[in-house]
């Protein structure tokens, strides 16, 4: 089973041409042991436990072989219960139950195995991690992790084989050719990805511009990663962590066993100082770089300076879970941000207390989005199919009936669960949504039409967006539950270069539609994600 649930471009000439790999050092060498040295006393505990769990049903049975029960039945049935205790104890399932699910993720994924583990000393060398003398990293290996400046960066946050990981992928418009590059491991599902343009964490001081992605998971925690490292373990900053673990890398031993013992503990409220539940959406302030807005299942909105990594301000504008956030192309301080609670509020961040602008609609929110060529409007679309466009000069005086948009548009059968504006071309818009359709969509004059409709075989629409540089701003990314990203040259399109022909310029095309994706296992279809429509599941419907 592979999923993409989010993904972002990464503009040309952002990227390190050579990126570097990653290296442990000293002290993280320490931290490695010290936290292996603490699973293998879990283990040591959890099979003592096991074992005096054996000896007492061991009694028992010897107990009812008194009452009746025959020698041999009692050997048999302990010889059996012998062997599923050896299958399942690598796994500690008597005391799942008892762990958060975050910490049931982290056992699992970071020490599954904890048994084929080996402590080293912090004195000792672990051949694992300590490259030989003089072993360098070679020339071709260099090469082959070159990313040229007109390359694009694709980030893709996948769930492949109950395997939460982040693809970083090298999208080569001239050859044709999308290839992962690197990827990152993941603590919990993506659910949101956000690429930052400000250096975070170790060293940043030293760096102006940076090259850098926030993901929001299942966790309440957001993770903070340097794209233009290889192979990281770790992520450079954490944005939220509960007190008690924010340090978890400067503690001991005790400490952590400490900690351990306190998982009981109940889940924290909503508080102002870090996310409760899972993180559904980001927004990185791109006038204010330092600036990163996140939005939440526990209903908070938080405001992250990620100078400090601390949690500047939360804002609670919502009486359920916020799911989608769009900073004002021009005004930076207004935020737009969308709800279960089937509302939208354009809060002004620098007044938090003022009573903000509210719009109604008639379902759950799924994406909301200023217009970026006319900031007077935005766009939201809802779990009813429908996208609406509102003018945010008219502010609805109430709020018991779905607000009066200036159009709204009944776009799919399904959930409009992805978005986006072209950003250089007005008027053209991409939906996607849980009925396996893209669209595009000319909006001139206020009057919405379809240009043009396809199923790419990705399954049920995540995400679809634009390319953000202009020299590839007809590329479209689309990507869903089947895992695979697509990449779509819409200029290729006949219906589209119809529709925009008297418009904007269209770059030559050879006659055939340009679908660029990478080649892996998630390609193989079954009946239940397979379209229907047409020859290889596409449905072309463009306007006459």
């Amino acid at each position: 089973m592979s999923m993409t649930l989010a993904t972002t471009w990464v503009r040309r000439g952002v990227a390190a041409q050579f990126p570097t790999r990653y290296q442990v050092d000293e002290a993280e060498l320490d931290r490695i042991s010290r936290l292996a040295r603490l699973q293998l006393q879990d283990a040591q505990e959890d099979l003592e436990r096991a074992q005096n769990s054996k000896e007492e049903d061991e009694e028992s049975q010897d107990t009812d072989s008194n009452n009746g029960v025959s020698t041999m039945e009692v050997s048999k049935t302990t010889e059996a219960n012998a062997d599923d205790d050896d299958d399942l104890k690598e796994y500690n399932l008597e005391d799942y139950d008892n762990d958060e699910p975050d910490e049931q993720n982290q056992k699992f994924a970071m020490f599954g195995n904890v048994g084929s583990l080996a402590y080293h000393a912090p004195e000792e060398e672990d051949p694992y991690l300590v490259l030989p003398e003089g072993e360098q990293e070679s020339e071709d290996e260099r090469e082959e992790l070159q990313i040229l400046p007109s390359d694009n960066l694709i980030l893709a946050a996948k769930v492949e084989d109950e395997v939460a990981h982040l693809e970083v992928s090298v999208y080569e418009d001239d050859a044709d050719n999308l290839y992962v590059h690197h990827d990152i491991m993941l603590p919990a599902i993506p659910l949101c990805v956000e690429w930052i343009n400000v250096p975070v964490g170790k060293e940043a001081e030293k760096r102006r511009d940076g090259n850098f992605v926030a993901v929001g998971t299942m966790s309440p925690e957001i993770e903070v990663w340097d794209l233009d490292v290889v192979d990281s373990m770790y992520p450079n900053a954490i944005l939220g962590q509960e007190p008690q673990t924010a340090a978890e890398g400067d503690t001991t031993a005790k400490d952590l066993k400490k900690k351990k013992s306190s998982k009981k503990k109940k889940k924290p409220k909503a508080n102002d100082e870090y996310h409760v539940d899972a993180v559904l959406a980001l927004a990185a302030n791109r006038q204010h770089r330092n600036l990163l807005a996140s939005a939440s299942a526990d209903k908070t909105v938080k405001l992250w300076d990620l100078n400090t990594g601390k949690c500047a301000k939360s804002y609670p504008m919502h009486t359920d879970k916020v799911c989608a956030l769009d900073w004002h192309p021009t005004e930076s301080t207004v935020l737009l941000s969308g709800s279960y609670d089937r509302t939208v509020v354009a809060t002004d961040m620098r007044a938090p207390d003022a009573v903000a602008p509210r719009w109604v609609v008639e379902a759950d929110v799924e994406k909301v989005k200023w217009d970026v060529h006319d900031s007077n409007f935005f766009f939201v679309t809802t779990d009813a199919g429908t996208v609406h466009y509102f003018d945010a000069r008219v502010i609805p005086e109430t709020h018991d009936k779905p607000s009066k948009a200036k159009w709204t548009l009944q776009a799919h059968d399904g959930a409009v669960s992805a978005f986006d504006i072209n950003p250089a071309v007005p008027g053209l818009i991409a939906t996607g949504s849980e009925d396996k359709k893209v669209k595009l969509w000319n909006i001139d004059n206020n009057i919405p039409s379809m240009i043009v409709a396809r199923n790419l075989d990705v399954g049920r629409i995540f995400s679809v967006q634009f390319a953000p540089d202009p020299e590839v701003a007809f590329r479209l990314s689309v990507a869903g539950s089947r895992g695979q990203l697509q990449v779509w040259d819409i200029s290729t399109n006949p219906g589209v270069r119809k529709a925009l022909s008297g418009k904007v310029k269209l770059p030559e095309t050879e006659g055939k539609e340009r679908f660029i994706a990478i080649n892996d296992s998630s390609d193989e279809s079954d009946d239940d994600e397979t379209g229907a429509e047409g020859q290889d599941g596409w449905e072309s419907m463009d306007e006459d």
